[in-house]
């Protein structure tokens, strides 16, 4: 993957971040369907955010995100924003495939954990010593 960067009114930037949401309890109950309206859902959110979704997949108890972020957001925020708005959408959308593993919505449909791992990028120890090679004296 080449990376692009991006620019914004005073920067230029490249923040990529890999997340993943789990359902409540691990239920297994999220259908293909489902996951593609999370998809749209969620590329929403993102666009509203000057973000963009740039991978997104699951299987039936979670779903995998890979992101491009403009640096104007709060991680934790945006990927609140996310979860609510697909939590709020899916579970309204999909009621009655949904009711039968959650008697009680009080939690929503995602899990509170939170993963998120910046996917982008030279290894750390690469980064050390291109900043080290700069330095006076």
């Amino acid at each position: 993957m080449t990376t692009i960067y991006r620019k914004g009114a005073h920067c230029v930037f490249s923040i990529q971040l890999h997340t993943y949401f789990v359902t409540a309890y691990r239920r297994e109950c999220l259908t293909q369907k489902m996951a593609e309206r999370f998809q749209e859902v969620a590329a929403n959110v993102l666009v509203k955010n000057k973000c963009i979704l740039l991978e997104c997949k699951g299987q039936s108890n979670h779903i995998h995100l890979l992101l491009d972020i403009h640096p104007d957001n709060n991680i934790s925020t945006l990927l609140g924003s996310i979860k609510s708005a697909t939590s709020r959408v899916l579970r309204k959308e999909f009621e009655s495939e949904l009711k039968p593993y959650f008697q009680n919505w009080s939690k929503g449909l995602w899990g509170d954990q939170l993963y998120i791992r910046s996917a982008g990028g030279a290894p750390l120890k690469i980064l050390e010593e291109y900043i080290q090679s700069h330095s006076r004296g």
